[in-house]
């Protein structure tokens, strides 16, 4: 069975700057999905009145031009 959820996208101030209605079978499966929005910043996922979880943001992937590259020749 399916339980409500939303995510909500925090500020850097802490307020809420957007929220993601969604459906998930359990907490495990909600913070699953609302992991994808963390690449904007923290996410709190909450189901109803409780708050399930705080998600960090992704850290940004390395830069592939910041790193020689093996094949490139000195």
């Amino acid at each position: 069975m399916s339980q409500q959820y939303r995510a909500y996208l925090v500020g850097d101030n802490g307020v809420f700057r957007s929220a993601e209605a969604f459906e998930a079978a359990s907490d495990a499966s909600a913070l699953t999905f609302a992991q994808q929005f963390t690449r904007h910043g923290k996410v709190e996922v909450w189901q109803l009145g409780r708050k399930v979880a705080v998600l960090e943001p992704e850290e940004p992937p390395p830069s592939l031009l910041t790193r020689p590259s093996p094949l490139t020749r000195q």
